[in-house]
Protein backbone atom coordinates (compact mmCIF):
# COMPACT_ATOMS: atom_id res chain seq x y z
CA UNK A 1 0.00 0.00 0.00
CA UNK A 2 1.35 3.73 -0.70
CA UNK A 3 1.52 6.41 1.05
CA UNK A 4 -0.46 8.57 -1.11
CA UNK A 5 -3.56 9.52 0.55
CA UNK A 6 -6.47 11.22 0.24
CA UNK A 7 -6.15 13.84 3.56
CA UNK A 8 -7.07 17.19 4.62
CA UNK A 9 -7.28 19.69 7.66
CA UNK A 10 -10.43 21.13 8.42
CA UNK A 11 -11.71 23.58 11.10
CA UNK A 12 -15.19 23.03 12.44
CA UNK A 13 -17.64 25.75 13.54
CA UNK A 14 -15.99 26.73 16.78
CA UNK A 15 -12.23 26.71 14.81
CA UNK A 16 -10.78 23.76 15.88
CA UNK A 17 -8.79 21.60 13.53
CA UNK A 18 -9.77 18.34 12.43
CA UNK A 19 -7.88 16.11 10.19
CA UNK A 20 -10.41 14.72 7.52
CA UNK A 21 -8.98 11.34 6.02
CA UNK A 22 -11.61 10.68 2.88
CA UNK A 23 -10.52 7.06 2.20
CA UNK A 24 -10.94 3.78 3.98
CA UNK A 25 -7.83 2.41 3.40
CA UNK A 26 -7.85 -0.39 6.10
CA UNK A 27 -11.09 -2.31 5.83
CA UNK A 28 -12.25 -5.30 8.36
CA UNK A 29 -15.68 -6.11 9.39
CA UNK A 30 -14.42 -8.40 12.49
CA UNK A 31 -11.11 -7.36 12.79
CA UNK A 32 -8.25 -5.15 11.26
CA UNK A 33 -5.15 -6.76 9.73
CA UNK A 34 -2.41 -4.95 11.80
CA UNK A 35 0.49 -6.35 9.70
CA UNK A 36 -1.04 -4.45 7.27
CA UNK A 37 -0.89 -1.35 9.31
CA UNK A 38 2.50 -2.02 10.12
CA UNK A 39 4.03 -2.27 6.78
CA UNK A 40 1.93 0.94 6.27
CA UNK A 41 3.44 2.57 8.80
CA UNK A 42 7.29 2.01 7.82
CA UNK A 43 6.93 3.96 5.02
CA UNK A 44 6.36 7.11 7.50
CA UNK A 45 10.00 6.03 9.58
CA UNK A 46 12.36 8.99 9.28
CA UNK A 47 9.95 11.42 8.42
CA UNK A 48 9.49 14.79 10.76
CA UNK A 49 6.55 16.89 11.60
CA UNK A 50 6.35 20.12 13.39
CA UNK A 51 3.19 21.13 15.75
CA UNK A 52 2.17 24.33 14.69
CA UNK A 53 1.34 25.56 17.97
CA UNK A 54 4.43 25.12 19.90
CA UNK A 55 7.14 24.47 16.54
CA UNK A 56 8.36 21.29 17.79
CA UNK A 57 9.33 18.74 15.68
CA UNK A 58 8.56 15.25 16.13
CA UNK A 59 10.17 12.46 14.54
CA UNK A 60 8.78 8.49 13.29
CA UNK A 61 10.91 6.34 14.58
CA UNK A 62 11.54 2.76 14.15
CA UNK A 63 9.71 1.69 16.72
CA UNK A 64 6.62 3.21 15.88
CA UNK A 65 5.14 0.59 13.72
CA UNK A 66 5.50 -2.08 16.14
CA UNK A 67 4.01 0.19 19.00
CA UNK A 68 1.64 1.26 17.21
CA UNK A 69 0.01 -2.34 15.80
CA UNK A 70 1.44 -4.57 18.72
CA UNK A 71 0.47 -2.40 22.28
CA UNK A 72 -1.76 -3.63 24.67
CA UNK A 73 -3.79 -0.52 23.65
CA UNK A 74 -4.46 -1.98 20.17
CA UNK A 75 -4.30 -5.53 21.17
CA UNK A 76 -7.55 -4.34 23.24
CA UNK A 77 -9.51 -2.52 20.67
CA UNK A 78 -12.36 -3.92 18.55
CA UNK A 79 -14.63 -2.77 16.19
CA UNK A 80 -14.93 0.93 14.84
CA UNK A 81 -12.14 2.20 17.01
CA UNK A 82 -10.10 -0.54 15.78
CA UNK A 83 -10.62 0.43 12.36
CA UNK A 84 -10.15 4.06 13.18
CA UNK A 85 -6.86 3.72 14.59
CA UNK A 86 -5.93 1.86 11.47
CA UNK A 87 -7.69 4.18 9.45
CA UNK A 88 -5.54 7.40 11.53
CA UNK A 89 -2.40 5.81 10.28
CA UNK A 90 -2.78 7.60 7.14
CA UNK A 91 -2.84 11.08 8.86
CA UNK A 92 -0.11 10.75 10.96
CA UNK A 93 1.46 13.82 9.81
CA UNK A 94 -1.39 16.01 10.02
CA UNK A 95 -2.67 14.74 13.66
CA UNK A 96 1.30 15.65 14.87
CA UNK A 97 0.69 19.25 13.20
CA UNK A 98 -2.55 20.12 14.90
CA UNK A 99 -1.98 18.37 17.96
CA UNK A 100 -2.93 20.88 21.28
CA UNK A 101 -2.59 20.76 24.67
CA UNK A 102 1.27 19.09 25.07
CA UNK A 103 1.49 17.65 28.88
CA UNK A 104 5.13 16.31 30.00
CA UNK A 105 5.50 13.61 32.51
CA UNK A 106 8.68 11.86 33.69
CA UNK A 107 9.77 8.70 32.48
CA UNK A 108 8.61 5.89 35.33
CA UNK A 109 9.61 2.78 33.57
CA UNK A 110 13.42 1.31 33.92
CA UNK A 111 12.31 -0.28 30.31
CA UNK A 112 12.58 3.27 29.08
CA UNK A 113 15.56 4.85 29.97
CA UNK A 114 16.71 5.68 26.67
CA UNK A 115 13.96 5.60 24.58
CA UNK A 116 12.02 8.09 27.07
CA UNK A 117 14.76 9.30 29.32
CA UNK A 118 13.58 13.17 29.02
CA UNK A 119 9.53 11.80 29.69
CA UNK A 120 6.65 11.83 27.67
CA UNK A 121 4.90 13.94 26.38
CA UNK A 122 0.72 13.65 25.51
CA UNK A 123 -0.82 15.86 22.96
CA UNK A 124 -4.55 15.91 21.64
CA UNK A 125 -5.59 15.84 17.97
CA UNK A 126 -8.52 14.50 15.80
CA UNK A 127 -9.28 13.16 12.81
CA UNK A 128 -12.55 12.23 10.98
CA UNK A 129 -13.51 9.26 8.98
CA UNK A 130 -16.25 8.86 5.57
CA UNK A 131 -19.09 6.29 6.71
CA UNK A 132 -20.30 5.18 3.59
CA UNK A 133 -23.93 3.89 2.90
CA UNK A 134 -25.07 1.14 1.02
CA UNK A 135 -24.60 3.26 -2.50
CA UNK A 136 -20.88 3.56 -1.69
CA UNK A 137 -21.64 7.46 -1.41
CA UNK A 138 -20.28 9.02 1.86
CA UNK A 139 -23.24 9.68 4.39
CA UNK A 140 -21.52 11.50 6.74
CA UNK A 141 -18.48 11.33 8.80
CA UNK A 142 -17.57 10.05 12.36
CA UNK A 143 -14.76 12.13 14.26
CA UNK A 144 -12.64 10.74 17.00
CA UNK A 145 -10.44 12.33 19.51
CA UNK A 146 -6.97 11.28 20.46
CA UNK A 147 -3.78 11.81 22.36
CA UNK A 148 -1.05 10.89 20.83
CA UNK A 149 1.82 9.78 22.70
CA UNK A 150 5.30 11.14 22.47
CA UNK A 151 8.66 10.24 23.80
CA UNK A 152 11.17 12.41 24.56
CA UNK A 153 14.69 10.47 23.68
CA UNK A 154 18.25 10.58 25.28
CA UNK A 155 19.16 11.87 21.97
CA UNK A 156 16.84 14.93 22.65
CA UNK A 157 14.14 14.11 19.71
CA UNK A 158 10.75 13.65 20.59
CA UNK A 159 9.06 10.84 18.70
CA UNK A 160 5.83 9.40 17.82
CA UNK A 161 5.31 5.93 20.35
CA UNK A 162 1.42 5.73 19.97
CA UNK A 163 -2.06 6.94 19.25
CA UNK A 164 -4.41 6.11 22.58
CA UNK A 165 -7.86 7.00 24.25
CA UNK A 166 -9.23 7.03 20.58
CA UNK A 167 -12.69 8.45 21.46
CA UNK A 168 -15.62 9.21 19.07
CA UNK A 169 -17.04 12.02 19.05
CA UNK A 170 -20.88 12.41 19.46
CA UNK A 171 -21.63 16.09 19.61
CA UNK A 172 -21.75 16.17 15.50
CA UNK A 173 -19.44 18.72 15.63
CA UNK A 174 -19.33 18.96 11.22
CA UNK A 175 -23.22 19.43 11.16
CA UNK A 176 -23.06 16.15 9.55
Amino acid sequence: MKNNVNVSVIQDADGNNIVMINDIAFKGKRSMNWDDVKEYLKGFVGNNYTIAGSNEVVYIGTDLPDEYTGSDYTYNLKGAVAKAKANAAQGLGELIEIATNGKHTENKKKKHNIDGANGWYRYDSCFALPVYGVDNKVERYNVFNVNLIIRHDLDGKKYLYDIINIKKETSNPLGC
